[in-house]
C-alpha cells in the first residue's frame, strides 16, 4: 500500500493551491481539492488519478517556479501516479520491478521468445519457423494452438486479477464507502467523462498545455486513436476467437474477414496513436513531469506500439518465409505487455475511471 503519511513539501503545495484557488475551473482536480480541508496521502493518490496532466494549471500557476513558493502541481501527481502503479497490483515484488521500465519489458520480451523457442523445439522441427507456410492453420503450423492459447490465457487472467485487486484497494483507500461508487447516474457519467476524454482539454483553454505553453487538441487526439485502436484490436480476437473456435475457420483469415478489417484497422491507429504520443513526449517541457513517469510511459507506449507494429507485419507477410520469425517476435511483444500492464500507464485507465467515479459520487453528495 502507498505511504501513509503525506510528505510535508505536498501538504505544502496542495494547501497552497487550496487557498489559491485560481485554477479552480480547469478540471476536476481543484473543485475536489476544496472539498477537502486537511491532506491525506490517500488523497493525493485520488487527486493524482483524477488529474488528467493537461498541465493547464502549472503554466498559469503565479506561484510556479522560479517563484520561491515553487508549486508544482503537475509534477506532484506524477509523481503519486506513479506510486499507485507501483504500490497497488500484487505481487509487489513485481510491481516494483515493473517500475524499472524498459529494462523490465526488454527481459519480459527476451523471456517470452526463449518460451516459444523451446515449445517450437520441442514440438517439432525447429527449422519450420523459416519456411513458407500457407492456407488453413498456417500460424499453428509454426507454433502450435495451445502453446500459444495457454499462455495467454493466464496471462490474461493474471493481469485482469492483479489490476482488479489494486483498483479495489485504492477504491477502498480513495473513497472509504465503495458501496457509493455503484450508483448508476454516477457510473453513466463517469463513462462518459472517460471515454470522451473531457478533462483533456484543459478547462476553457480548448486543449492541453502539451507539449508545451502553447494550447493544443494533438494530446487528445492521439489519446482517442490509442484508445479506440485498442478497442478495435481487442473486438477483432474476439471475432477471430468466433470463428476459430465457435465456427471452426481456421486463420489466416482473408484480407476482407471481420478479424483482419478490424485488427488492421486498430493496428493502424494504435500505430499512429503511440508514435505520435512517443514524439509529443519526446519535444514536451520536462518541468512539470516527473522524470522516472516519463521514462515508464515512454516504456509501455513502446512495447504497445511494437506489438502494432509486427502484428501488422505480420499481417502483410503471413505468406512468406519470414512468417514464422514475426510470429514469435510478435508473441514475445504480446508477453512484455501482458506482463507489465497491470503495473505501467496500461492502467491508468482503471485507476482513472475509479477517480472520476468517485469525483461524480462527491459532486452529487455536496448537492
Amino acid at each position: 500500500m502507498p505511504p501513509t503519511d503525506l510528505a510535508p513539501h505536498a501538504r505544502w503545495q496542495l494547501e497552497v493551491c487550496n487557498a489559491c484557488r485560481y485554477c479552480e475551473s480547469y478540471c476536476a482536480v481543484f473543485p475536489a481539492l476544496e472539498r477537502r480541508r486537511a491532506f491525506t496521502a490517500a488523497d493525493l493518490q485520488y487527486l493524482a488519478n483524477l488529474c488528467h496532466d493537461c498541465r493547464a494549471c502549472y503554466y498559469a500557476c503565479m506561484y510556479a517556479p522560479p517563484h520561491e513558493f515553487a508549486v508544482n502541481l503537475p509534477r506532484l501527481l506524477s509523481e503519486a501516479r506513479r506510486q499507485t502503479y507501483a504500490s497497488y497490483p500484487p505481487p509487489r515484488l513485481l510491481a516494483r520491478a515493473a517500475q524499472r521500465g524498459f529494462g523490465f519489458a526488454a527481459a519480459a520480451a527476451a523471456l517470452g521468445l526463449l518460451v516459444f523457442l523451446a515449445l517450437v523445439a520441442l514440438s517439432g522441427d525447429p527449422a519450420r519457423v523459416f519456411a513458407a507456410h500457407d492456407g488453413p492453420g498456417a500460424f499453428y503450423a509454426v507454433v502450435p494452438y495451445l502453446a500459444m492459447a495457454v499462455p495467454a490465457l493466464l496471462l490474461t487472467l493474471f493481469g485482469l486479477a492483479a489490476l482488479a485487486r489494486g483498483v479495489v484497494s485504492f477504491s477502498r483507500d480513495t473513497s472509504g464507502s465503495p458501496r457509493n461508487l455503484l450508483e448508476p447516474r454516477a457510473l453513466a457519467e463517469a463513462a462518459w467523462e472517460a471515454l470522451s476524454l473531457r478533462y483533456l482539454r484543459g478547462g476553457e483553454a480548448g486543449g492541453c498545455f502539451y507539449p508545451g505553453e502553447r494550447v493544443s487538441r494533438a494530446r487528445r487526439v492521439l489519446h482517442m486513436l490509442v484508445f479506440w485502436g485498442f478497442v478495435a484490436a481487442f473486438v477483432a480476437t474476439l471475432a477471430a476467437f468466433v470463428q476459430q473456435d465457435l465456427l471452426g475457420w481456421l486463420p489466416p483469415y482473408p484480407l476482407l474477414s471481420v478479424p483482419v478489417l478490424l485488427g488492421s484497422a486498430g493496428g493502424l491507429a494504435l500505430i499512429l496513436g503511440t508514435s505520435g504520443l512517443l514524439v509529443l513526449q519526446a519535444r514536451s517541457d520536462p518541468a512539470p513531469a516527473d522524470r522516472a513517469h516519463r521514462a515508464l510511459n515512454a516504456a509501455f507506449l513502446v512495447e504497445l506500439d511494437a506489438v502494432a507494429i509486427t502484428g501488422m507485419l505480420l499481417l502483410a507477410l503471413r505468406d512468406t518465409p519470414a512468417m514464422g520469425t514475426l510470429l514469435l517476435v510478435h508473441l514475445a511483444a504480446i508477453v512484455a505487455l501482458y506482463v507489465t500492464a497491470p503495473y505501467t500507464r496500461f492502467a491508468h485507465a482503471a485507476y482513472r475511471f475509479a477517480a472520476l467515479l468517485q469525483n461524480r459520487v462527491e459532486s452529487r453528495q455536496q448537492r
